[in-house]
């Protein structure tokens, strides 16, 4: 039996250690959604809402923890919207019985609109300016976006898993295979910059203005990797969406044309490593509840079919910025 993570983090562990600095919940804790981690929200004295997050053991060190957090710091004080955490006596990362925490004020918000042209305009300037920002230096303790980490350790992940049906073994890697090639020939980043990581519109919340949230992933990479997310829909509504996206990020960082050929080949990196990731995390009893169409047969056909459509895409002409008179 595989020894969970998270058996010892009962609600009194959860408890005890919010009250260890200070705060005293007077509500009770609501799971959010965060699989990764361990995230509640709950009320504390006078109705100040705030959310508690308890890291994965061993996923990252204290250094790299502390280094995310730094990093929100940074953009926070430069008037970059970011949640960032708490501190307490100084500190922001936390220990209590084993566990590495730290506590968020909670940021209520609306969903992102991504379809919303003068939002992602909004979004785009937010992005420039921290991108700006990040420039400034580099990350010391946090990864980099790299083919080896994103496509080659996670196919090795899934080969080891045997989750493959046997039928599909042959199919399935041999056109995995042919994509991480693809993929490790067009991924050449030219610079590597600090990013947010995981900036998907899930991870923005809008109030009076963009809120970005959730920095659990932030890396060094190329700039574009905390842009394509945004980009939804057809061809053509891409690269409206991405002219918008860039035209106001543009006013804050100049960006190099030359990253939208990365676009695809981190888009096919996101599927492979996402596939591994959820391979590694299926002893954890919150996957197979969450996930359950994950590791059945017909997942695994259409992920052979996702592949495919995917080593196409790499071979299509890259988006290109519209044209302005």
């Amino acid at each position: 039996m595989v020894d969970f993570a998270y058996s010892a983090l009962t609600p009194d562990l959860i408890l005890d250690a919010i009250e260890s600095v200070g705060i005293y919940p007077e509500s009770g804790l609501l799971a959010l959604n965060s699989y990764e981690n361990r995230v509640y929200q709950f009320r504390g004295e006078g109705l100040t809402r705030y959310v508690v997050k308890f890291y994965r053991p061993q996923r990252w060190s204290r250094e790299q923890i502390q280094e995310e957090h730094d990093f929100s710091f940074e953009l926070a004080e430069s008037e970059i919207p970011v949640v960032a955490p708490m501190r307490f006596n100084g500190e922001s990362l936390l220990e209590y019985q084993g566990f590495l925490f730290s506590i968020f004020p909670s940021a209520g918000g609306r969903e992102f609109e991504v379809d919303n042209l003068e939002q992602l305009e909004w979004v785009g300037r937010f992005m420039g300016r921290a991108h700006q920002l990040a420039k400034a230096t580099h990350f010391q303790y946090r990864p980099t976006i790299t083919a080896q980490s994103y496509l080659h350790q996670p196919r090795q992940v899934l080969f080891d898993s045997g989750f493959i049906p046997d039928y599909l073994h042959t199919s399935f890697f041999t056109v995995l295979d042919q994509l991480i090639a693809e993929c490790t020939r067009q991924y050449q980043p030219k610079s590597l910059i600090r990013l947010h990581g995981d900036c998907h519109p899930g991870n923005i919340l809008w109030r009076d203005g963009p809120i970005f949230v959730d920095l659990d992933d932030s890396r060094m990479g190329p700039a574009v990797q905390d842009l394509w997310m945004m980009l939804s829909g057809d061809r053509q509504e891409q690269l409206l969406q991405l002219d918008v996206l860039l035209e106001g990020y543009s006013e804050f960082c100049e960006f190099d044309n030359d990253e939208l050929s990365l676009i695809e080949p981190l888009r096919a990196m996101r599927m492979v490593h996402y596939m591994a990731w959820l391979t590694k995390r299926w002893q954890d009893p919150a996957f197979p509840h969450n996930f359950p169409w994950f590791n059945t047969t017909r997942y695994w056909e259409d992920q052979v079919l996702a592949l495919k459509e995917q080593l196409a895409q790499l071979n299509e002409p890259v988006l290109s910025l519209l044209p302005h008179y």
